[in-house]
């Protein structure tokens, strides 16, 4: 439906569905600290890393040489610090959030991401107008009111877990802008290949996390825990970094800041699914409303970029 909505472009229609498809990929972090129930947000960020950091290596080792060759300096300072703001800091606010506070009220706040970014965006060359995006804005608005009034009501609040919430909103919104940026000014270097680049760098900074996240006297754990730890942090490491952050990247270089801030509502509306899976029960009246809107947001900002 977006992709029709959106052009008739081959290109944009893969885009759209690489950002469908890293939301459906991202949305499974929020699963990730309840079902490693007693790890520590600073473990869960160190082991997902090390994990991503592990198979980004393998996967860049062969265009390794052309790849140093080709980037600068500054490339490399951009890469250190892309990784520690979009992934060790976010994880790591992530994680403490959904153990604080809920995965639901987590989700609701890290859904305020397509608002941000599409704002973030309006400065861009060649962006719409507000009035344009105005629609989309008030209808992903208008869910997002939905799932907080729904939450609010039914748990009680965190205020740290609430910090740690706008903490990682704040730390992505700044990652995705500057992120699209840097993209934009490589030459020779496939979203794939600077994705897994962002993977080794992360993985060299989880280096420096492992040794305070499992220091000797930390919790202790059962055989069978660690095990199940190491499968989920193994399995978000490639799926939501390696392969999440390589869709994202191939629809950044596609779609315009604005419809990539849309993008990222499928992170919510995936989050609250998997959740609604977890917890075993359907969506109530006011979180199917949510969803809706949050789709028909994303659908009317689609039809402002409309190619005529």
């Amino acid at each position: 439906m977006f992709t029709q909505i959106y052009s008739s472009s081959n290109a944009a229609q893969r885009g759209i569905g690489a950002g469908i498809t890293a939301g459906a990929f991202w949305g499974l972090v929020f699963l990730a600290p309840e079902l490693t129930p007693g790890f520590s947000p600073l473990q869960l960020s160190a082991g997902r890393y090390l994990a991503y950091g592990i198979v980004a290596a393998v996967l860049v080792a062969r265009a390794w040489p052309r790849l140093r060759r080709g980037l600068s300096w500054a490339d490399w300072r951009g890469l250190a610090w892309l990784s520690l703001l979009g992934n060790i800091v976010y994880y790591l606010f992530v994680a403490q959030a959904v153990q604080s506070g809920g995965v639901a009220m987590t989700a609701i706040v890290i859904g305020l991401l397509p608002l941000a970014v599409t704002l973030a965006g309006l400065r861009e060359h060649g962006a719409l107008p507000l009035r344009r995006l105005a629609p989309s804005l008030l209808l992903g608005g208008a869910g997002l009111a939905c799932i907080g009034w729904d939450a609010l009501r039914s748990v009680e609040g965190s205020v740290p877990g609430l910090l740690c919430a706008i903490g990682a909103l704040l730390s992505w919104t700044v990652y995705a802008v500057a992120n699209r940026r840097w993209l934009a000014r490589l030459k020779g270097i496939s979203g794939q290949e600077w994705s897994s680049l962002v993977g080794v760098m992360t993985g060299a900074q989880a280096l420096l996390l492992a040794a305070p996240a499992f220091a000797p006297g930390s919790a202790a754990h059962t055989g069978a825990e660690w095990l199940q730890f190491v499968g989920v942090v193994t399995a978000v490491g490639v799926f939501c970094s390696v392969v999440g952050n390589a869709l994202w990247n191939y629809a950044s270089r596609t779609l315009p800041m604005a419809l990539m801030g849309q993008m990222i509502v499928f992170e919510t509306v995936f989050a609250s699914l998997y959740g609604f899976l977890w917890e075993a029960r359907w969506p109530n009246g006011l979180e199917a409303a949510a969803l809706a809107l949050l789709l028909a947001g994303v659908a009317s900002c689609a039809a402002a970029h409309r190619k005529d």
